[in-house]
């Protein structure tokens, strides 16, 4: 049973979703402040498989929370909002977490996007370990993407997507492909997604590289190619 560590302040919230998760079979541990969830965090990462957590709460706000998780975990984190700003979906995307919500949604919904992230968790044990393309390699079962010899930081979403490139590399994959294997095929967001996680990813894996490992291919989608010998 995955386990899942739920993180708000309404009690009222948390009650509901717990009964709600416990029902499709999840484990769920709760906190009620910044300070417990990163505590509670601590004790039980290792048993983890999930985080849904809060932006709003006492004592530490939960983009702080996902900071400090970033900082050594890519456990998935949901998180959750009552304000709808592109501004904060932004800088909780920034920030690490793996998807977002804003309240009030749908319980359905959640559950979907509960179901995708840990579906992708449960396909990324049963890969190979060692995917190496020109100077980038990603082990799965370490969990690492390392570009020339550098350890880079990925959240699960920038993680699958480069998986996903690398699977099929050089190959290019269009955005509905991309889609379909990053997000799911039952994912209802906007198309464009690919391209705002494609743009994140480059940032991380080519800005401080020699030469540029992912690329456009114009009408189609996006692939990895090296052509630094070629020109």
């Amino acid at each position: 049973m995955p386990k899942i560590l739920l993180v708000d302040d309404e009690a009222s919230v948390v009650d509901f979703l717990q009964q709600e998760l416990v029902f499709e079979d999840y484990q769920v541990v709760t906190a009620a402040d910044g300070q417990a969830a990163y505590d509670t965090y601590q004790q039980q990462k290792d048993s983890l498989d999930l985080i849904i957590l809060d932006w709003m709460l006492p004592k530490m706000d939960g983009l702080e929370v996902l900071r400090r998780i970033r900082k050594h975990d890519e456990i998935p984190v949901i998180m959750m909002t009552a304000r709808d700003y592109v501004s904060d979906k932004v800088a909780g995307l920034d920030g690490g977490a793996d998807d977002y919500i804003t309240k009030p949604f749908d319980t359905e919904e959640l559950l979907a996007r509960v179901r995708v992230i840990l579906r992708h968790e449960e396909r990324q044990q049963n890969v190979k370990e060692v995917y190496q393309f020109s100077d980038l390699e990603l082990n799965t079962k370490a969990r690492q993407v390392k570009r020339n010899q550098r350890l880079v930081q990925l959240t699960q979403r920038e993680y699958d997507l480069l998986l996903a490139l690398l699977k099929n590399a050089p190959e290019t994959l269009t955005r509905d492909e991309l889609l379909d294997q990053v997000w799911g095929v039952d994912f209802e967001g906007q198309p464009n997604i690919v391209d705002v996680y494609v743009r994140y990813l480059r940032h991380k894996i080519d800005t401080e590289a020699d030469f540029k490992l992912i690329h456009t291919v114009r009408g189609v989608g996006y692939c990895l190619r090296d052509d630094h010998h070629t020109s």
